[in-house]
């Protein structure tokens, strides 16, 4: 049997979970893989709330999936500890972060 590839690359395939392992050690196992860079998004909505820094939407625990970390500077891979590269912004304001350059290149290529 032929493995299909997309793009010229081989879809992973998924390995069995080992039925040994309880539930407690597979957490414990991806804690440690994951980096602490990786917990961002948590720090940052601890440090500067669960308010949209550009439209000041407030968000509450229900709703906070709706609340996304920009990275002032455009690195993803900078994060400052105390959270000074980064706003929590709305998922629409976030958007419109990421658009405005986009934009702007349109409109003043138009002439």
């Amino acid at each position: 049997m032929r493995r299909r590839t997309y793009g010229g690359y081989r879809k992973p395939v998924a390995k069995k979970a080992d039925s040994s392992k309880s539930v407690a050690d597979v957490v414990r196992e991806l804690k440690k893989i994951s980096s602490p860079s990786s917990n961002y998004r948590e720090r940052s909505l601890k440090i500067h709330g669960l308010i949209c820094a550009k439209c000041a939407r407030e968000f509450d625990y229900k709703d906070r999936h709706l609340l996304t970390v920009h990275h002032k500077d455009g690195d993803h891979s900078n994060n400052p500890s105390d959270g000074s590269n980064w706003e929590n912004l709305c998922v629409y304001c976030h958007e419109d972060e990421h658009s405005r350059g986009l934009l702007g290149d349109y409109f003043s290529d138009e002439k």
